[in-house]
């Protein structure tokens, strides 16, 4: 296959060559933006040191399951070469490898018996994986020892936890990787961007206001001033415990729903985003009709929250995928290859899953590190080829940490493509690719006749009429459509107070999550009232920090 290299894939490839033949380190370094094509970038390089004999295997490390098929796919198709995917032991070694990065340990004695066997090529993808001090990491060091050469690819190489990524020296004072700048090819997106390897980024900051009611107190909570809360009515301490409690982004994260606790409240904090983004790829749509949506979720209750509004709003029921589902991967493959409009996740399409046609990107996870910021916000700047003049957008709470990174993002665009180009009088036929009038609704070209956009509607609670969902007061009665939590002082306190006094780490929030379901069940079915009381009041990373303590004392003999 004859390929068409981009002028930095040829840059790199003759660097990293020139260095593994110069001999002075086994190791060279990719660190190009999300979307620019490190994956072709590292199988030519491959294929060029097969061709001269320098290796005979090549192992490929990725993020997770996806992104390993993807490989496996593209690889094949520059070098030939079939690539076997593993999850678990590796029982034939006559052909290339792809696995996981977690599977390295189960895999250690396979990995080794290659790497001593054969001239062997290692391709770690998404490398910040592998600090130093994580299993992952040590894991990597035993398994590829021997191996001849290591091509690192990496889009995001900063770890902001400040852990040094296995075979490179880290300043924590930068959070960049140390490396021979001979040995190191680096495209940042901002060059990505001008070269059209990349789309142009636009965020938008989504403020919301919540009107959070206690005890009779209302009080004011938005995304850039917190929350005001008089501490001449309260005691200090109490206001500290409300403002963490009332924190705009665990309000912008919790589902609301109708008093029948069933159906989705259209007023709420994440259909106001669903609708920006929903309204935006519409208008992307016209150019590109094949385009998609990404929402990426705190949390799977949130993930199907967020599909069931998708649906109300739009009118088609979305692609739900996290790690519940068996099927997880076939989901994603079926909406790269269909035309539904939206995809929703909690994580799994955060990082190295390569969905093309994404456009417009929903965020609302829990607070995330900046290389999952760029991460997910790789999932919609791949460019489609120089004929792709589109632009990618995230909508994102008006949150402080996500408005730094987005901050940073932009510092490295020129600022002709900060803005938002004025849209287009044309829309393009789907069925012909013509240019036909937006007000137009039949292509003059081929009678291809465009849908007609479907009208959502919303319940005034107080006159009960219907009004347009994007309405922001009553046409009839004139009432306001705020947000509103309804919380007496105890449930304020439970939701953000209680568990920030205690001392709750990242383990903790991990423990709880993987079993506070299984305790929670045992305890209802016990039928205890205290225990039941005292399950309602305390969070749920509160259990987690009682088993530490109690795993001590009820080890079995």
């Amino acid at each position: 296959m004859a390929l068409n290299l981009r002028p930095w894939q040829e840059s790199a490839i003759n660097k990293c060559l020139k260095w593994f033949d110069s001999n002075q380190d086994n190791k060279f370094l990719v660190n190009a933006a999300p979307g620019a094509g490190k994956t072709i970038c590292a199988s030519v390089i491959a294929l060029e040191l097969i061709k001269k004999n320098k290796i005979e295997r090549v192992i490929v490390i990725a993020p997770r399951k996806e992104v390993v098929k993807q490989w496996a796919e593209e690889f094949f198709s520059v070098t030939g070469r079939k690539m076997m995917k593993f999850t678990g032991e590796i029982e034939d070694d006559e052909f290339d490898i792809c696995a996981t990065w977690n599977s390295i340990e189960n895999m250690l004695d396979g990995f080794q018996h290659v790497c001593n066997k054969y001239k062997t090529l290692i391709i770690c993808d998404e490398h910040h994986h592998a600090a130093i001090s994580a299993v992952w990491g040590e894991s990597a060091n035993d398994a590829f020892k021997k191996a001849t050469f290591k091509i690192i690819l990496t889009g995001t190489p900063i770890r902001t936890d400040g852990k040094a990524p296995v075979w490179f020296s880290y300043s924590k004072a930068s959070g960049e990787l140390k490396h021979d700048q001979d040995g190191t090819y680096t495209l940042t997106y901002g060059e990505a961007v001008d070269y059209g390897y990349c789309r142009p980024i636009f965020f938008h900051r989504h403020e919301g206001n919540f009107r959070v009611v206690i005890d009779n107190e209302t009080l004011a909570v938005s995304g850039k001033k917190g929350v005001d809360v008089d501490e001449k009515k309260h005691p200090k301490k109490l206001v500290k415990s409300l403002q963490q409690s009332l924190d705009f982004y665990t309000l912008a994260r919790k589902p609301i729903y109708k008093k029948d606790g069933i159906t989705p409240d259209l007023n709420s904090y994440q259909s106001t985003m669903l609708q920006w983004g929903i309204e935006k790829l519409e208008k992307v749509r016209e150019r590109t009709p094949h385009a998609g949506g990404l929402v990426i979720a705190p949390s799977i209750k949130v993930a199907e929250y967020m599909s069931k509004l998708l649906e109300k709003l739009t009118g088609e029921k979305p692609i739900l995928v996290h790690s519940e589902h068996t099927n997880a991967e076939d989901k994603i493959d079926a909406f790269r290859h269909s035309k539904k409009q939206w995809l929703v996740s909690v994580a799994m399409i955060s990082e190295g899953v390569d969905i093309k046609r994404l456009r417009i990107l929903v965020y609302l996870p829990n607070p995330q590190t900046e290389l999952s910021f760029r991460q997910a916000m790789g999932r919609v700047v791949r460019s489609l080829g120089d004929d792709d003049f589109s632009r990618a957008y995230v909508v994102m709470p008006a949150f402080k940490i996500f408005e730094e990174y987005a901050r940073r993002v932009e510092s490295e665009m020129k600022p002709t493509h900060l803005k938002d180009p004025e849209e287009n009088k044309n829309k393009i036929c789907p069925s012909c690719e013509s240019e036909v009038k937006k007000d137009q609704n039949v292509c003059p070209e081929c009678s291809f006749e465009f849908p007609v956009k479907k009208t959502t509607f919303k319940t005034c609670d107080k006159c009960e009429k219907l009004n347009p969902v994007t309405a922001k007061e009553c046409q009839f009665c004139g009432e306001k459509f705020h947000l509103e939590y309804t919380l007496n002082l105890e449930s304020a306190l439970r939701e953000g107070g209680i568990a920030r006094e205690l001392d709750i780490d990242e383990e903790d929030v991990q423990l709880a999550e993987k079993n506070f379901e299984n305790l929670r069940k045992d305890i209802l079915e016990g039928g205890d009232a205290k225990m039941i009381a005292l399950l309602k009041r305390l969070p749920e990373e509160t259990w987690a920090k009682i088993s530490k303590y109690g795993s001590k004392y009820f080890k079995e003999d």
